[in-house]
């Protein structure tokens, strides 16, 4: 995978077909011989929450299908990460409103930020944003580029103490001179709302064995799946990227599903090959447009997690972003799809907040 040439295939021109969530979409797509026929529901709401379901085309029901496998002109359903993310941050306001008036209390998220990468700060305030809109408390902590360990250390055990505090999130990456895992580990297991802490990490792993919290990115992507009633049970499941936080956890939730699991990473040697197998692809290793078409077998279903920018003189910043995956080419292939931007890059913030939300119910004990 080192060695390939990653080009731009995508076009800032073509857009997508984004379906609303009340239309019904009928899918009949050839898998190994077997013919399903998918209907696309109305997205749960606060109350209820009713899956997509797979139906055997012998079913009774007269549904009228489109065949993704032998209709070049179809699309890719677009898994819509954005609004799938608004409706969760509706369920968690909703909960954090009970909670206030059932015990005056509410979440608390705390912070800690170092050095001035503009990145890092635009990610922090929308997360601040983001726990506003919800009614969850946020602290923040601004550090100095030249912070030593110790005064980074110093504020974590000062939120591990301070029981208004229920999450603790420390913006990576953080400065050279610092040890990563040093200052995660000092994050209370009680808190780390991130997921990074070895504990979770090694729950997350072990059969028989629950996380207290999952890294934020790689539960958003089986949420969205989820959410979109996509069957995830005996696929196979090809994860692109092994990284701590997003390719490792999310081959792990995918065995938990019981999806059966393939991680393709550097030193795979045939990685198209392996990944044309894959019902299900998480891509996860920061390639523009790595994933070709040719990668992709008729009616996957394609979880795009990259957030690569390319040069595009047409845009006012002199750059678009584009995930992993070569979107237009992808889309005439895939069954389903997330778009970059608005497809998973939502939903981890959103899943911040819901691991909040879980640890400061466990904390007040509120059912």
């Amino acid at each position: 995978m080192a060695s390939m040439i990653f080009t731009d295939c995508s076009s800032s021109t073509t857009k997508a077909r984004l379906l609303p969530f009340s239309r019904i979409l009928l899918l009949r797509r050839r898998a190994a011989g077997v013919t399903l026929v998918r209907r696309l529901a109305t997205l749960p709401n606060s109350s209820s929450r009713r899956p997509l379901t797979l139906r055997s085309s012998h079913s009774q029901s007269a549904y009228v299908t489109v065949s993704l496998a032998t209709e070049k002109s179809a699309t890719a359903e677009v898994i819509d990460g954005k609004a799938v993310a608004k409706q969760i941050r509706d369920e968690i306001s909703a909960e954090v409103m009970r909670m206030k008036d059932a015990i005056g209390e509410v979440p608390g998220l705390a912070v800690i930020i170092v050095g001035n990468r503009k990145d890092s700060a635009t990610y922090v305030r929308n997360k601040r944003k983001a726990c506003e809109s919800v009614g969850i408390n946020s602290f923040e902590v601004p550090l100095p580029e030249d912070s030593t360990e110790e005064e980074v250390i110093k504020f974590i055990k000062e939120f591990n103490d301070d029981p208004s505090v229920h999450g603790i999130l420390v913006q990576l990456p953080l400065p050279s001179h610092m040890n990563e895992e040093n200052i995660l580990n000092a994050v209370s297991i009680e808190k780390d709302v991130d997921g990074f802490h070895p504990l979770n990490i090694g729950h997350l792993a072990m059969r028989g064995r629950e996380p207290m919290f999952v890294p934020c990115t790689p539960k958003g992507c089986i949420e969205l799946l989820h959410r979109y009633g996509i069957d995830i049970k005996g696929k196979r499941a090809v994860v692109i990227g092994r990284s701590n936080i997003v390719g490792t956890p999310a081959s792990q939730l995918l065995q938990r599903e019981d999806a059966t699991v393939t991680i393709v990473h550097s030193r795979t040697s045939n990685p198209e090959e392996i990944t044309r197998q894959a019902d299900i692809i998480i891509s996860a290793v920061g390639k523009p447009n790595m994933v070709r078409g040719s990668w992709i077998k008729p009616g996957a279903v394609v979880i795009d997690v990259g957030i690569n920018p390319v040069e595009d003189a047409k845009s006012p910043r002199g750059y678009r972003l584009v995930g992993d995956v070569c979107y237009d080419e992808a889309k005439n292939i895939a069954s389903a799809i997330t778009p970059v931007p608005g497809g998973v890059g939502p939903m981890t913030i959103a899943m911040l907040l819901s691991n909040t939300l879980i640890s400061a119910k466990r904390a007040y004990n509120f059912q």
